[in-house]
């Protein structure tokens, strides 16, 4: 008889944002008295940018025709030329220097957070920050790195404290345990901090030291505002031998739907005398077979300066959203962070509630969908993540719905 991966037996419950979705549409069968308001679930509501829409009728058009078709991409990394090297010449605008080779691209950060597993050996340390997004822990429990779920964490796991009182940016590990495949995503979901090229330098250093690689989601970096915040984990001296940077244009070019991202590994980075970026290369060649055409064209088109105007228009427009929802949630008293640098805005619930019961007293009782913080990990409970991904009417008026129910 065959035998299943007994490692997705230790997963507890559900994936997150599932259980939200069971907990909504129960609510919703019960007749809610106003209509829903959604700002959990972090996926885009603004249209593709123009050029975007122009490239891709371009280049759906070009598929019709005999000379100008597309079958399997066979160049470099899976991936046409055109937009790995855009890809090269956008890291160049921001003073960092990355080969064209160096570039995967890839159907979703998500997807690649979880399959650069497959590069690593399951005897690895991983090391989370806490909160964190799911996929880093779930993927690492699926593969038997994490051990065993003893109710609240996994017993192989290290777990990186992000609080109010470090400012939501891991400290050093301390002890004899020190972790080989570190995750740090900045801006960070679900806390919406981002690291300052200071506290990134002491985890490059820290990687280097021990031989341990840094796996860094940059998945939000377009929505940094601050000056002085580092874009890329390779704007800090020495990352390029011990990090992996993700990016994604689902947030920053409204690619949820159309799927297109990229990972960049460095041919510097080596461990045991193996270079890391030929093992992902030959991981992805095995397990992958590129983004469509139509779609890479989409993204190169978001790299142009008409693109990156265009794009910033959205961007903008969100963090409008966000700057709405931290000042509204300011003032009916809630101690509120993020929606700065990042789409998503964390605040603590009111005393006596948990994350999963003011979860549920939104939903309810303010007809606002949000997400838990608990769902993040130990260290986000007492805390609820809101995205500002919604429409600007409506999240006006789901602040003013909390504000209520909250007597302000």
């Amino acid at each position: 008889m065959v035998k299943v991966n007994q490692n997705f037996q230790k997963l507890p419950g559900g994936y997150l944002f599932p259980e939200i979705g069971r907990r909504v549409r129960a609510f919703s069968a019960q007749n809610p008295p106003m209509p829903l308001i959604r700002l959990g679930i972090g996926d885009v509501t603004q249209p593709l940018a123009p050029v975007v829409i122009e490239a891709m009728e371009k280049a759906t058009a070009e598929m019709g025709v005999k000379e100008t078709f597309r079958g399997y991409c066979e160049e470099t990394n899976a991936a046409y030329d055109f937009l790995r090297f855009a890809i090269r010449d956008d890291y160049k605008r921001r003073g960092v220097e990355i080969e064209d080779d160096e570039i995967f691209v890839s159907d979703g950060a998500k997807s690649d957070c979880g399959n650069i597993g497959d590069i690593f050996s399951v005897d690895n340390v991983v090391a989370v920050c806490d909160p964190v997004y799911p996929v880093y822990v779930d993927t690492n429990a699926m593969a038997g790195r994490a051990g065993e779920f003893d109710g609240e964490k996994w017993t192989n796991l290290v777990y990186l404290p992000c609080t109010a009182e470090n400012g939501f940016f891991p400290e050093l590990p301390q002890g004899d345990k020190v972790p080989d495949m570190i995750y740090i995503c900045s801006p960070n979901n679900p806390t919406g901090a981002a690291a300052t090229r200071e506290q990134l330098q002491t985890w490059v250093d820290y990687a280097n030291e021990h031989g341990s690689v840094i796996l860094f989601d940059s998945a939000y970096e377009a929505f940094i505002s601050e000056p002085g915040i580092p874009h890329s984990i390779f704007e800090v001296p020495g990352a390029k031998t011990c990090a992996i940077e993700f990016r994604s244009f689902s947030k920053t070019a409204g690619f949820t739907g159309n799927r297109c991202a990229y990972t960049v590994i460095s041919k510097e980075l080596v461990r045991e005398g193996v270079s890391l970026n030929k093992l992902w290369n030959r991981r992805q060649g095995t397990k992958f077979n590129g983004v469509p055409y139509v779609i890479q064209r989409a993204a190169e088109a978001t790299l142009t300066e008409e693109g990156r105007e265009q794009i910033q228009q959205t961007i903008a427009f969100y963090l409008n959203n966000a700057k709405v929802i931290r000042e509204g949630l300011t003032a009916a008293g809630l101690t509120v962070y993020g929606g700065v640098n990042a789409p998503y805005i964390w605040f603590r619930t009111p005393e006596g509630y948990g994350s999963w019961e003011f979860f549920d007293k939104l939903l309810h009782e303010a007809c606002v969908v949000t997400t838990p913080g608990a769902g993040f990990g130990p260290s986000g409970e007492g805390y609820i993540r809101l995205t500002a991904f919604g429409d600007a009417e409506m999240t006006r008026e789901a602040v003013q719905r909390i504000q209520h129910l909250l007597g302000k």
